[in-house]
């Protein structure tokens, strides 16, 4: 028979989790900047660059996720978000043209032996669909909200 695990159990265990995880982005940051101390290669260093500035951003995110768990609950109301819905719109739009633009590139590239080109709009590209994918998903707690969903 499983024991029911309690909702302050699942809590702690994600923050842990989320602390542990905070220590990998922290040393991924400093390996990328042994890496860039170490090559004078402009793409190498781009790549680096790259890492480091996710690992800070999810460095940010897991910490927010810790802090609405441990101290500051998060929340959003139907207002802040109908305040801001228009806008977000958009973005979304300006997403979905990037994407195209990326599209575009990657099509004219094939076949032309430009990998390195190639391989820095495929992370563009990947990078685009994942601001409209979150994007897209922050629609979905607005249509959970009465009375703007």
């Amino acid at each position: 028979m499983a024991t029911k695990v309690s909702t302050k159990e699942i809590q702690g265990k994600i923050i842990d989790n989320m602390r542990r995880w905070q220590k990998i982005e922290n040393a991924a940051v400093s390996s990328t900047g042994h890496v860039m101390e170490r090559t004078k290669n402009p793409l190498i260093r781009l790549v680096m660059e790259i890492i480091q500035r996710d690992s800070q951003m999810h460095y940010h995110v897991q910490e927010f996720i810790a802090d609405s768990l441990e101290s500051k609950t998060v929340s959003i109301t139907p207002d802040e978000l109908h305040d801001v819905w228009n806008m977000i719109e958009e973005h979304i739009k300006l997403e979905e043209k990037t994407i195209e633009l990326a599209n575009e590139a990657i099509k004219a590239l094939q076949g032309k032996k430009m990998v390195v080109q190639e391989y820095l709009l495929d992370y563009l590209l990947i990078d685009e669909k994942k601001h409209n994918k979150i994007l897209e998903t922050l629609g979905t707690i607005k249509k959970g909200m009465y009375p703007y969903g």
